[in-house]
Parts: C-alpha cells; structure tokens; sequence
C-alpha cells in the first residue's frame, strides 16, 4: 500500500499543483505583457502628443506647405524633449512629412544610427497614429515600441493641416527587467508555496492511506486465522465507514468461524454416537453376542439410528440448497390443519412418553392456506419437534390456527424452562444451539429454526420467538393470502412445470 496507491495520490496531487502553478504563471505572464504594452502605449501616447502639440506652436509658414521652427525655439523645443525623453526612458524624435528628423532627444540608452525616417512611416503616424513594434528603418539594431502621433498645425485664418509627425520609442530592455523581476518572485513565491503544499499532501495522504494499510495488516491477519484484529476508526466519513464495515465483516468473520467449528464439533457428534451405535449392535448380531430373541429389539434401535442419520443428511442438504439458492418454492393449495395433524402424528410416542398435553386443536377445522406443502410440514415438524423436546414432563403444547384478512397465522406455544431473553433473538442463526450442555437436545446441531426462517421468507412471510423464562416459549409464523390475480399465475407456474 505504501509504495502503491500512497505514492500515486501524492504524485499525481504535486503533478496537478505544479500544472497549476504553470498555467498561473502563463496566465501572469500574458496579464503582466499586455498590461506593460498599455501603460507603456499611453505613457509614450501622451508625451509624444505632448511634445506634439508645442511643436506645433513652434512652427513658423514660411511658404504654401513649408513649414519651420526657428533655431530659438527649438533650442527650447529640444530642452523640453530632453526632460520628457529621460523621465519615461524613450527617444524622441520629430520629423517633417519627407521623414526628415528636425529634432531629436535619446533617452532609452539604445544604441542608434542617424538617419532619416521613412516617409511610409511618417504617412502612417499622420494619416492615422501608430502602434506598433518596428527598428524604424534600420535606425535600432532590435525591434522596439513605437508610437506616432502627428504635428497638426492651425493657422489664424485657415484648415488645421499636418506638417509632421512625432515618434515616441523605447526598448522592450525594461520590460524585459520587469518581466525577470515578476518571473523571480513568482518563483521563490511558488516554490515556497508548493513545499508547503507538498508537506500537507503528505501529511494528508498518509493518514487517508493509513487505515487501508491497517486494513490490509488485518486482513492478512485473518488469512492466517486471526480474528480478533480490528481497524480504529478515525472519522465518520467515506474511510471511517469503511473502517466500521471492516470491523462489522472482522466480527461476522469472527461469529462464523467459531460457529464453524462448533459446528464441525456438531456434525462429528452427531455423526459419531449412531455409527458407533449401528456398528456395535450390528456386530453383536453378526458374531453371537446378541441373542436371537433380542435381536429385533436392538435392530429397532439401529433403524432409529438410520433414520436419525437420514434427517442429518437431508438437513444438511436443505442448508447445501439454501447456499447455492436451489430452493424452490412448488406452490399449491393444501390443508394447513392437516398438515399440523399429520406433524404432531410424527412425535405422538414421546408426546405420550412425557405426558404432554396437546392444546388448541379441540374444535380445528379444515383451513386451506397457498405455499409449498411438503415445507410447510418441515417448518410445522421442526417447530413440533423443538416443542416436544423442550416442554416439561406434564406440561402442554398449544398450536393455534388464526385466519386474518390478509394472512394466516400459525402459533405454537410450549410450557417448560422458554428461552434467555438475551437469546431471543440469536435462535435463528445457523448453528445456533440454546442447550448448549446438550441436556435436553442431543440430536440437533442448530439449524432447524434457521431452515424454518428461510422457508417462512420464500413464501413472503415471517417468524417470530417469543419467551418467558420458566414458563413458556413461542413461535408465530404468517403466510400470506394470494390475491385474486396470483391462483392465476401459481397455477400456471405449477402447469408449466409439470
């Protein structure tokens, strides 16, 4: 676990917090970018329209489309661009409408060749101001920003006209120094950022894999027949569930193999006392030791015995079928009296043996029920015989037949030591022995009643036990009534079967 799905969730977490931090930075990167190229557009924007504008003042006609600043003012006129070039680190320069540069003010600290500008460049700033990444013909060794204004001059008496242009530039040097200095802080910001990140993904994933490596200690455990190992449980959500589901299955796991065992112990009495009994009488019937006039006698006992052999065998059938759900239901409609007739008929010797006195049957009559008939009579002979074997020496059996609206019920009470209260509910688990000493009941292994519940329930019903210590116990049971519809449909199933 530690090296499997531990590693995974960390890696694929640190992966998805580094992809995070990546696509931040692109994301602050192109942010930064054209935030820097705006600031920067309207800086060089407002100092060239600026410097635009007293140019424009300064210029003298001398002639129809001629125009010239006198040397005065542009001495003053250079002054003022020397002041704006420095304070925002851009060259300046001014240009008539051939491209000529009349003026000029370096303050990028780029290197540059003198030289005229373009007239396609200056056609451009006039016409329309201009954006944009250029050398300007050849003038910068490398690219740079440049915007362009035009020089509109405005007689007294006449049309605005433009007589040059104004060309702002600087070099992407100092963007790229903010750039570095914002790439360098996110960095140490990030890196600080995801050691701590990765620390608690750590922390975390280790204690959200924690319990699945207890679990998987545990469950070696029981592979090696260890029971009574158990997972802490540290929260209530999806891992404590789990946690909690764990110890459920570790406690279940714990309940069945010591029911298996008792069970095997069961099975091995069971199947022990009547093969030893069968084998020593039929060996004293073959070799002499037991005479001829009691011959009969002891054979009567070694058919008991088959016979009890044949109802350990056919229980364990009826539990190998419930398992592999091969018990199927062969609906039919029958006598429900009857059949509790035809099971007390069963155990009427040792009935008669123990004095026990049959109750509730006085005034029965005929009550016609919907199930499996021949279930039916292994859920009223385990229920009678549970009755029989536990009831009193005089003491009595109460069977009652009620037929209600929508079911019918059957109860069967007995007199005699009942069940603990804290039994009650236990009786109908596999396995499940109340006579623990085997006092009383030396022939079952515990499920009986656990047949009988399985049977109840493919008919869609219930059973329920009941008890009083040292007065009685009771068992009820209900089936229910077809509707209209249903005969229909339970003899067609019965037709296509047979």
């Amino acid at each position: 676990m530690q090296k499997s799905l531990f590693r995974k969730y960390l890696k694929i977490t640190s992966f998805t917090i580094l992809l995070s931090f990546f696509l931040l930075g692109l994301v602050m990167l192109a942010f930064s970018t054209s935030n820097w190229q705006e600031e920067k557009q309207r800086l060089l924007e407002r100092n060239a329209e600026s410097v635009s504008s007293i140019a424009a003042k300064s210029m003298i006609k001398v002639s129809d489309g001629e125009y010239v600043i006198t040397r005065e003012q542009g001495d003053k006129l250079q002054t003022f661009m020397t002041a704006f070039a420095d304070n925002i680190d851009s060259d300046i320069f001014i240009t008539d409408l051939s491209g000529t540069v009349i003026a000029s003010a370096y303050g990028s600290g780029l290197e540059s060749e003198e030289g005229d500008i373009s007239a396609e460049l200056v056609s451009r700033a006039v016409n329309s101001q201009y954006i944009g990444q250029t050398t300007m013909d050849g003038r910068y060794t490398s690219s740079c920003f440049v915007v362009g204004v035009p020089i509109t001059y405005m007689p007294k008496n006449g049309d605005q006209v433009n007589v040059g242009a104004v060309f702002a530039s600087c070099s992407f040097r100092s963007f790229s120094d903010y750039r570095a200095n914002l790439v360098q802080m996110f960095l140490l910001a990030a890196v600080a950022a995801f050691m701590v990140s990765f620390c608690i993904v750590w922390l975390y994933s280790y204690s959200l894999v924690r319990p699945l490596r207890d679990m998987a200690s545990a469950a070696r455990s029981f592979g090696d027949g260890n029971f009574s190992r158990r997972v802490p449980v540290t929260g209530n959500d999806e891992i404590g569930q789990l946690a909690i589901a764990f110890n459920n299955m570790a406690s279940s796991l714990s309940t069945s193999e010591s029911v298996r065992r008792n069970f095997i112990a069961n099975v091995s009495h069971e199947l022990k006392t009547p093969m030893t009994t069968i084998a020593g009488f039929i060996d004293g019937i073959l070799d002499g030791t037991i005479p001829q006039e009691k011959q009969r006698y002891y054979l009567q006992i070694v058919s008991d015995e088959v016979k009890r052999l044949s109802r350990l065998v056919r229980t364990m059938l009826d539990l190998s079928r419930i398992d592999s759900g091969e018990l199927h239901l062969r609906p039919a409609r029958f006598d429900i009296t009857q059949t509790i007739f035809s099971a007390l008929l069963s155990f009427e010797k040792p009935i008669e043996d123990k004095g026990i006195e049959i109750r509730g049957l006085e005034d029965a009559e005929s009550l016609f029920v919907d199930g499996d008939p021949d279930m039916i009579h292994q859920v009223m002979y385990n229920l009678i015989e549970n009755a029989v074997k536990f009831t009193n020496e005089g003491g009595y059996i109460r069977i009652g037949v009620i037929d209600q609206k929508d079911r019918t019920v059957i109860r069967v009470r007995n007199s005699g030591p009942g069940i603990p209260a804290d039994e009650v509910s236990l009786i109908f688990d596999r396995f499940y022995k109340t006579d623990k000493s085997r006092s009383k009941d030396k022939t079952g292994m515990g499920l009986g009643l656990y047949i009988v519940r399985t049977i109840i329930r493919l008919h869609g019903g219930e059973i329920t036990a009941s008890s009083v210590e040292n007065e009685y116990c009771q068992f009820e049971f209900w089936l229910p009534k077809l509707t209209e519809s249903q005969p229909a449909a339970r003899d067609a199933a019965k037709d296509q079967k047979n």
